[in-house]
């Protein structure tokens, strides 16, 4: 049989140069699962960039510093199991910068997770 092709990293019909906001609701526990402890928090980061970098399209990921003190809120072994973030792709101002785009993760403070969906916020 022919090789399956690897997934898109990007939604059908949607550009990675659009700028556009989504908000996403990320299951942290299956992404650190069998993780030691004292690798938990950096490795719940590290999933973030890696789940904004598929939804988003973009290699230049920022985590917001608000989103980081809640992941780490309850220390290094403790994370949060789910966490609501809005991706926010945003134009590269910078001088030569490698990337047009780039990734702002922000966290989405709510009091449950259940029955929300992914949404794309309309500016």
């Amino acid at each position: 049989p022919p090789p399956i092709p690897p997934p898109p990293t990007m939604p059908k019909g949607i550009k990675a140069s659009e700028l556009v906001t989504r908000e996403y609701t990320i299951n942290l526990h299956k992404r650190t699962h069998r993780v030691q402890y004292k690798k938990r928090a950096p490795r719940a980061i590290n999933q973030i960039r890696i789940f904004a970098q598929k939804a988003m399209g973009t290699a230049d990921v920022r985590v917001d510093t608000k989103l980081n003190k809640e992941i780490w809120r309850t220390g290094i072994r403790n994370i949060p199991f789910r966490v609501r973030v809005r991706l926010a792709r945003m134009r590269n101002e910078d001088e030569g910068a490698k990337e047009p785009m780039y990734t702002l993760v922000t966290h989405v403070p709510v009091a449950s997770f259940k029955g929300l969906e992914n949404k794309t916020i309309d500016e």
